[in-house]
């Protein structure tokens, strides 16, 4: 009797499979042999899952993404005031946890900046615009209890790129050493000028 394979489980499987030696390597000095060995396949095995190792980094994001995403979840609803949330939901850029996810994306986006791919693109597009839903509506929540002025929405976007363009700085300069302070100095003092006192905005 044939064995039958989950392909899209095979696929998860070589892709976490890889997860260390792209951490350790990177993507521009990873070959799909060195891949091929980590996942336990042949060669030929791996090109019947993914196109690329761009491909398959492209993957792994994604599923550790996923994984991000439900933690954060869970934590956001222990938390009870908006810049509990902001910093929570800013974490992603400073935090242990996501350390792995972090480096990996790094790598995605380095290669979406130089070579994009309609694909790579539409995926960036699509995280995008879920994390700034995601943000407008924690934005939201704290102008309907009464902690953020309503004009707290005209800055959604801005107070969203914030902490990724602090982040790009920590990274491409000697600036920003505790970032996790820096992100929590800034979230607290711009709450303090958009806490709501009664009055119209």
């Amino acid at each position: 009797m044939a064995i039958i394979v989950d392909k899209t489980q095979k696929r998860r499987d070589i892709a976490l499979a890889s997860k260390d030696i792209i951490l350790d390597k990177g993507i521009q000095n990873l070959t799909i042999s060195s891949i091929a060995r980590a996942a336990g396949i042949g060669k030929g095995t791996f090109y019947e899952y993914f196109k690329s190792k761009e491909e398959l980094l492209f993957e792994l994001v994604e599923i550790l993404m996923h994984a991000h995403n439900a933690r954060i979840e869970a934590q956001l609803e222990q938390a009870e005031h908006t810049p509990e949330k902001i910093k929570i939901f800013a974490d992603f850029f400073y935090d242990e946890e996501s350390s792995e996810l972090r480096e990996l994306y790094k790598m995605f986006t380095g290669i979406s900046l130089l070579a994009p791919q309609e694909e790579m693109k539409a995926f960036q597009t699509e995280c995008f615009d879920y994390y700034y839903n995601w943000f407008e509506k924690i934005i939201e929540e704290g102008i309907e209890r009464g902690e953020l002025k309503p004009v707290t929405r005209q800055m959604t976007g801005a107070i969203f790129a914030t902490a990724k363009g602090m982040f790009i700085i920590s990274q491409t300069t000697d600036r920003n050493h505790n970032l996790k302070q820096e992100i929590h100095t800034y979230v607290d003092t711009l709450m303090a000028l958009l806490a709501y006192e009664g009055e119209e905005a």
